[in-house]
């Protein structure tokens, strides 16, 4: 079995994740996007979906890209 690197479960279904060219191993995904996905800039939440970046921030919204003066990206076309 494998170990979860976030919450160190011993998992018989633990799978592997390779990003920026580290291999992670998870016990789930609430973990792995725990130890990976980016948080939004301005409400910390974790970005799982297309978030928007500026200027290498990550955003979840337009919203919250407007809130930190991005007042350019947008949602949708």
């Amino acid at each position: 079995m494998a170990v979860c690197e976030v919450c160190s479960n011993d998992y018989e279904k633990a799978f592997e994740v390779r990003a920026d060219g580290v291999l992670h191993i998870f016990d789930s995904l609430e973990c792995a996007a725990q130890r990976i996905a980016p948080s939004c800039e301005n409400c910390q939440c974790r970005i799982l979906g297309h978030g928007l970046q500026a200027n290498g921030q990550f955003f979840c919204c337009a919203h919250c890209a407007r809130q930190k003066g991005h007042a350019q990206l947008v949602d949708h076309a």
